[in-house]
């Protein structure tokens, strides 16, 4: 069959950046998902619509269709007081914050000075060209208990953007 809404699909990838460092690939076990309910970006999805087993095909995806632009209005300079309680702050910790809509977001620390944290809401991805190269290994219809619960269930539990 090939990929349609709520098929579980399972993917061999590799991201590369514009300069071709690998920034993320699936591993031994192939990355399997739910078609159409939000687990990969939009830009992929898009051209993984159709696919059947075996299909190889490279994507690369904008910004928009990505992680979105990079925008700077999301790097903030806090005062260290800001972090009660937390002992010691560095670079790369993240923490989640309520953005001014109440929607929760998770921002990471760039950098820490004497006096002030700065803190970065952008995702890691975020304003970069992706590209994607992707095999299809493997495409079935989803149990009804799969889509329940939004994933798939299987052997490898850890979760994928």
């Amino acid at each position: 069959m090939n990929i349609q809404e709520k098929s579980v699909v399972s993917i061999h990838y590799k991201l590369t950046d514009d300069k071709g460092e690998v920034i993320d690939q699936s591993q031994d076990q192939p990355l399997a998902y739910i078609h159409g309910v939000g687990a990969l970006i939009p830009g992929l999805e898009k051209e993984l619509l159709g696919k059947g087993a075996g299909d190889k095909l490279q994507v690369s995806v904008t910004p928009e269709e990505g992680y979105g632009p990079h925008m700077p209005q999301l790097i903030q300079k806090l005062p260290r007081d800001t972090f009660q309680g937390v002992d010691k702050i560095e670079v790369g910790m993240e923490f989640q914050a309520s953005n001014e809509n109440g929607e929760t977001m998770v921002v990471r620390v760039e950098e820490v000075a004497d006096d002030e944290i700065t803190i970065n809401g952008n995702h890691p991805l975020a304003g970069m060209t992706l590209n994607f190269d992707v095999e299809v290994v493997e495409v079935r219809e989803a149990s009804a208990e799969e889509l329940e619960h939004g994933h798939v269930h299987g052997e490898g539990g850890h979760h994928h953007h």
